[in-house]
């Protein structure tokens, strides 16, 4: 049995200086309604599949939340079965949080987010509202609209005039995208925080210009009655020599004032063979491109700017070692500077070397090997199908299975496929797919759990289906929008042109550092 701890005693173990993963194991909507500020999403459906990236190291103190209704148990099984060894249960979930008098959130990548907020707070970041940057756009004044979202983001929806440089480039870039000192720069995101942490980067780093950021990003501009761009590729180019002596010159300047440390190849060999006893991160945060043409032996990419704005995604483990990389320093310099005052314990690599190496660090997906999984082929199962032999269960995304799915197939997501199977017919073959085969694969224990009957998986998913001709049936409003654990409506409407969803997700950024402030647990380190 795994243990079980109360409220209390976890508040006191996020604040003992140890290192701790507080995964919450619920799907990605249930998540997004209401979660413990530090607790990394890692849902259920996937657990196998991210557990090796976000937690390496197997004795790390995990603790586990969820509703209270027995997914941690789930969890807390399969962490034992492939190697985990210290897992611990909060008892009665999110609602005994609640109920101990703790903070609860919405939305999601909400430590960053908050911290964007207190940054701007801390730093009087200016800002320009939408209608006054058109004014200045009518007027025909000397300034730049940089977009430090990803480059898919800036290609859906972008503000006119805009070039996107994602957030870790901007004090790389900026000097050879704004070569006069008189030019304004304005920052710009879908809302608040990558314009408030891409702003105050380069005011940080001391350039001569005078920097903003747009108020309310993409989103602000919509409000205001205008326009956006679509399908725009404006983007950064090569960075000339004269660019690089003034990035160099931001690189020096970062690291003395917010104490940036760095680490040598030497030392970083060192950690990585203590990383039993520490858990360590090491990162390439330069753009997938670069990373992709060579990297450093074992790190993973995670651009500077997202690693920034969404820690979560890539790290679970607080109190642990993570070491940044780029090909100059300048990228991981600035993304340092940002996660040392979120508080982690973070490095820039000071000799990467050349960075030839080209093999990916993929994360592995743990415990399949010894499940001995059977598979079906698409005809077979068409067959089947046909014979009414088999029930087929899409434990895919909801609203994937909206679109396009098997004939006749159920929809269950993994915390909920054993209630399901147990009202099927015991007659019936049970073969479970997903888009490919991950969620598929990952879902046979539950199945298996649940059944005599033989549980096959698609072979190919979805898309092996597709690609055989076969056909697929769309049902829009099935699963019905209360049954769709793994998707935020709420968060997901303010990019379909939904205005009173705009307004709500900018004042929901904007409250982030009263309640941030109230928890207690965040503890940024703002000089």
């Amino acid at each position: 049995m795994t243990r079980t701890i109360d409220a209390p005693t976890l508040k006191t173990m996020i604040n003992d200086g140890a290192e701790l993963a507080l995964l919450d194991v619920r799907e990605d909507g249930q998540f997004g309604e209401g979660h413990l500020l530090l607790a990394n999403p890692l849902p259920y459906s996937l657990l196998e599949a991210r557990i090796d990236a976000r937690i390496p190291r197997r004795s790390t103190r995990i603790v586990l939340v969820d509703d209270g209704n027995g997914v941690s148990e789930r969890a807390a099984a399969r962490l034992d079965a492939i190697g985990y060894t210290d897992v611990a249960i909060l008892a009665g979930g999110v609602a005994s949080w609640a109920s101990a008098g703790y903070e609860i959130f919405k939305g999601v990548n909400v430590p960053c987010k908050a911290f964007g907020e207190v940054v701007e707070h801390a730093n009087h970041t200016p800002s320009i509202s939408a209608e006054d940057l058109q004014a200045k756009f009518d007027a025909g004044e000397d300034l730049v609209v940089l977009d430090s979202r990803t480059p898919a983001e800036f290609k859906r929806m972008s503000i006119p005039r805009g070039v996107s440089v994602p957030g870790a480039e901007l004090a790389y870039r900026v000097h050879d995208l704004v070569p006069s000192p008189d030019t304004l720069v304005v920052v710009n995101c879908a809302g608040r925080t990558r314009s408030i942490i891409g702003a105050q980067s380069l005011i940080n780093a001391g350039i001569d210009n005078k920097v903003v950021a747009l108020r309310g990003g993409t989103q602000g501009w919509v409000l205001a009655g205008y326009e956006l761009n679509h399908g725009a590729t404006e983007a950064y180019g090569e960075v000339s020599t004269e660019g690089m002596k003034k990035a160099d010159a931001v690189t020096v300047s970062v690291r003395e004032r917010y104490g940036v440390k760095s680490v040598d190849t030497a030392t970083l060999a060192r950690w990585q063979a203590e990383k039993d006893n520490r858990t360590l991160y090491i990162f390439d945060v330069r753009d997938t491109s670069e990373y992709t043409k060579g990297h450093f032996p074992g790190a993973i990419s995670a651009p500077g700017g997202q690693l920034v704005q969404s820690a979560d995604a890539w790290m679970a483990t607080r109190g642990a070692r993570v070491v940044l990389i780029d090909d100059t320093g300048v990228r991981a310099t600035m993304t340092a500077h940002w996660l040392l005052q979120m508080r982690w314990d973070v490095f820039v690599l000071s000799d990467p070397g050349d960075l030839s190496e080209t093999d990916a660090a993929a994360s592995r997906m743990l415990g399949l090997d010894a499940l001995m999984i059977e598979k079906i082929e698409t005809a077979d199962l068409a067959a089947e199908l046909k014979a009414d032999t088999a029930v087929v269960i899409d434990v895919d995304l909801s609203l994937d299975y909206r679109e396009a799915h098997l004939p006749g197939a159920l929809w269950s997501p993994r915390p909920r496929i054993a209630d399901t199977i147990r009202a099927l017919p015991s007659d019936r073959k049970i073969v479970l797919y997903s888009e490919h085969e991950t969620r598929a694969l990952l879902a046979v224990p539950d199945a298996r759990a649940a059944t005599d009957s033989p549980v096959y998986v698609l072979r190919g998913g979805r898309e092996a289906w597709k690609a055989a001709g076969l056909p697929t049936e769309a049902s829009p409003e099935t699963p019905k929008d209360a049954n769709c654990i793994d998707f935020l409506f709420w968060v997901h409407d303010r990019h379909s042109g939904n205005q009173d969803s705009m307004r709500a997700y900018l004042a929901w950024e904007e409250q982030l550092p009263a309640q941030i402030e109230a928890d207690g647990d965040a503890q940024f380190k703002i000089p």
